[in-house]
């Protein structure tokens, strides 16, 4: 279809869906995954990708980024059922679907269901214009606490933290390659999130806000302070990771990112 007189194509940037986006993608995943490491939580490397144990309950107990260089062998799988089962958690991965066909068949064959899904949105960053983001800033040093109760309150849907649900937010704030974020709505830190950078790859993860102050753009906000730093940063692609239909998807979209896939976890 051509453009009608006194128009022109507006061209962006095409992002193809393919093995190479994926493994790039789930490479930033595993990246993140590692660097929450703290604490006496180990990695096991395995299948191109690891799995990290941070406590039996912790969400950040799983395996990120397996399959996608090659099949999981039987060995693998042997690895990584007794890497978590040994330290009392249960088998728990994410499975890209541009992973090794074999995979899920043989996570089946073990027994593991899947348990959710999540949509993989990535955008290029090329010319992207960021707007202002007037309730956004870094957290200061000494406010990693804070930092970890706003969006622990805001995930765990709790006014009050457990210790367990403290340190989840604690080893993301000690990531060396992790840069957290506040949103404040009236002198009230009302939300936060994290932006992990490597290889030219900008990760938008841990997005939170406080449900009584939901519905007023700090998500928005949140998001443009983080890509504006990754656009002065010089990075040419950004990720994230919505539940899919949510809000949180929703924006994402609005300023430019695309569900490039969706992958499934697995639990066994």
């Amino acid at each position: 279809m051509m453009p009608s007189s006194g128009t022109e194509w507006r061209r962006e940037p095409v992002l193809f869906a393919d093995a190479a986006l994926a493994r790039r993608l789930e490479a930033g995943e595993a990246a993140i995954a590692r660097g929450c490491v703290r604490r006496g939580a180990e990695v096991l490397e395995v299948a191109g990708g690891c799995a990290v144990f941070a406590g039996a309950g912790s969400p950040l107990t799983q395996a990120v980024g397996l399959g996608l260089s090659g099949p999981v062998s039987p060995a693998d799988l042997d690895s990584l059922a007794a890497f978590f089962r040994s330290r009392g958690a249960p088998l728990r991965i994410e499975v890209c679907p541009l992973a090794d066909a074999g995979f899920l068949e043989a996570l089946a064959g073990r027994g593991c269901r899947v348990t959710e899904f999540n949509n993989v949105l990535a955008m290029p960053l090329a010319g992207y214009a960021v707007p202002p983001s007037p309730r956004v800033r870094l957290i200061a040093p000494g406010e990693e606490d804070l930092w970890s109760l706003t969006v622990g309150r805001g995930f765990f849907e709790e006014a009050r933290l457990t210790p367990e649900e403290m340190d989840v937010g604690r080893d993301i704030a000690a990531m060396p390659s992790a840069q957290c974020y506040l949103a404040f709505e009236d002198g009230e830190a009302a939300g936060g999130a994290a932006l992990a950078i490597g290889e030219g790859l900008a990760t938008l993860f841990a997005d939170s806000a406080i449900a009584r102050f939901r519905r007023r753009g700090l998500h928005g906000e949140l998001i443009a302070a983080r890509l504006a730093e990754a656009a002065a940063r010089g990075c040419d692609m950004a990720a994230a990771c919505a539940q899919p239909g949510s809000v949180s998807q929703r924006n994402y979209e609005r300023v430019g990112f695309r569900v490039v896939y969706s992958k499934a976890t697995l639990v066994g």
